[in-house]
């Protein structure tokens, strides 16, 4: 089968078209990395052990925002002002933690740089998309932690990868300085749905060190059957499982996401392949006891784009966001 350029110009690195090839995830969604156990033990993840800072700091909130298209990092719209705004209200994280429906691997890897490259994973958009770069640091320490937490699971420390758009895009609006540490953690395509959430608890502590954790990508994304250009309707199948997302982050029944493709064809619909519904299940798994849940956005983009977004913690902390004006699916 033949590879499918997965990222910009200038490197050799391929994705494997989706489909019958080994290295394709179990969905067909595109796996660019293999850090997979050699020895093809599957990695298991031990019973929870918080953990708390040495230097104890509020605890920031987790954030899941829907990411749409890559061109909203041009763009000034309702989306992108939430954006801005969370990034003005927020107390400055010392790093971000992201988890981006776009570095799909099997195994699981942590970009571990000092300085991660800006990568444009994506085609047929404006030059000026292509020029953006999101010049942040990494912070090598941070991911030796992440690894420690995560620990015995295996954690490759990845000097390959670097910032994919489902991180600079969000990033560019919400901390335009790009001054703040920045890692990526891949999405491990071979594990199931409820992994990713433990994966999520198990990395609840760095909210506690000052680490803002940031899950990107969509509730509802399916390309082939979106309206590209003019209005577009939303199906019936798209709106019906955007809302029982929603309804379960208001209801706090955050585990039950977990539960996604036993709801029926609308499910096999909205999440096609698993990988920008995933990021959200580490958002959701890092809530603590008690802690609220605030629905921050929500509206479906081009039919079969859900652009919900919800952080978890203490509502303070996003005192300064207003809830924007956007079409409720």
């Amino acid at each position: 089968m033949a590879a499918k350029r997965g990222v910009d110009a200038g490197r050799q690195v391929y994705a494997i078209a989706a489909g019958g090839d080994s290295g394709a995830a179990p969905d067909g969604a595109l796996v660019y990395h293999d850090f997979s156990n050699p020895a093809g033990a599957p990695p298991t993840l031990r019973p929870i052990m918080m953990t708390t800072s040495s230097t104890p700091s509020p605890r920031l909130p987790a954030l899941f925002l829907g990411h749409g298209s890559p061109i909203n990092a041009l763009q000034d719209n309702a989306y992108t002002a939430l954006w801005q705004r969370l990034g003005q209200s927020l107390p400055r994280p010392r790093a971000i933690l992201v988890v981006s429906a776009h570095w799909c691997t099997r195994g699981i890897g942590i970009t571990a740089m000092a300085a991660p490259r800006t990568i444009h994973d994506f085609g047929g958009f404006p030059q000026a998309l292509f020029d953006m770069r999101y010049p942040a640091p990494g912070d090598p320490a941070l991911a030796a932690r992440v690894r420690d937490l995560l620990a015995p699971l295996p954690l490759h420390l990845d000097h390959d990868w670097g910032l994919d758009h489902g991180a600079w895009a969000l990033l560019c609006k919400i901390y335009p300085r790009a001054d703040i540490p920045v890692l990526q953690l891949s999405l491990d395509l071979t594990q199931p749905a409820d992994w990713h959430f433990e994966l999520g608890a198990r990395l609840a502590p760095l909210r506690d060190e000052g680490v803002l954790l940031l899950g990107s990508g969509n509730a509802v994304h399916n390309l082939r059957l979106m309206t590209r250009g003019g209005p577009a309707a939303t199906p019936d199948w798209a709106r019906t499982f955007n809302d029982r997302v929603r309804a379960l982050l208001m209801d706090g029944d955050l585990r039950a996401l977990a539960d996604y493709a036993d709801w029926g064809p609308e499910a096999r619909l909205a999440v096609p392949t698993v990988e920008h519904y995933l990021p959200l299940l580490y958002v959701a798994g890092s809530r603590q006891p008690g802690e609220a849940v605030t629905l921050l956005a929500d509206g479906i983009e081009a039919g079969t784009l859900s652009m919900l977004s919800f952080a978890v913690g203490d509502p303070a902390a996003l005192a300064g966001v207003a809830p924007p004006d956007l079409p409720v699916a």
